[in-house]
């Protein structure tokens, strides 16, 4: 069965649509070529899918597209404003929080929740926040360190 939704994707409304059995990662991928949501797990284990739903972390594999009608939905694509940054998007750079970057948007996202929640979580608060999220090559201690940066620059 089809339905037509309008989803809100990084500020801005998009009419569409969607099969009801389709997932929101299927949707912003297929539909809209927003491919920084991957596909990791596909049982919302990995954190690889993670975008912002009304700023809150959510596994895009686990939710229907059209449960996101009328949400404010935020991609790693949506985060950097006039060629910037997102000063988490930064710290994640200067700080080498990735390898491979196939969990990096998931972890990034997950990271702007974490701060906009609380702004300077302690090292138990960052790894339990983002306890979702997994890097397979093993960036655990970089990431630690890209968060400690935000949350400094942001007590600073």
């Amino acid at each position: 069965m089809k339905r037509e939704i309008t989803l809100h994707i990084n500020g801005r409304d998009y009419p569409t649509t969607v099969h009801t059995h389709q997932t929101l990662l299927e949707v912003l991928r297929d539909q809209f070529h927003l491919y920084g949501a991957r596909e990791g797990c596909g049982v919302g284990m990995c954190g690889a899918c993670t975008v912002l739903l009304e700023g809150k972390p959510v596994s895009a594999c686990l939710s229907l597209a059209v449960m996101a009608e009328g949400k404010s939905i935020t991609t790693i694509e949506g985060l950097s404003h006039d060629e910037r940054l997102h000063p988490v998007q930064q710290a994640y750079l200067d700080q080498a929080a990735f390898q491979c970057a196939y969990c990096t948007p998931g972890f990034i996202l997950t990271t702007v929740a974490l701060l906009e929640e609380h702004p300077n979580p302690d090292d138990d608060t960052i790894r339990d926040y983002l306890a979702g999220n997994l890097c397979r090559c093993g960036s655990y201690i970089n990431i630690l360190d890209a968060v400690r940066q935000c949350r400094q620059s942001a007590s600073s």
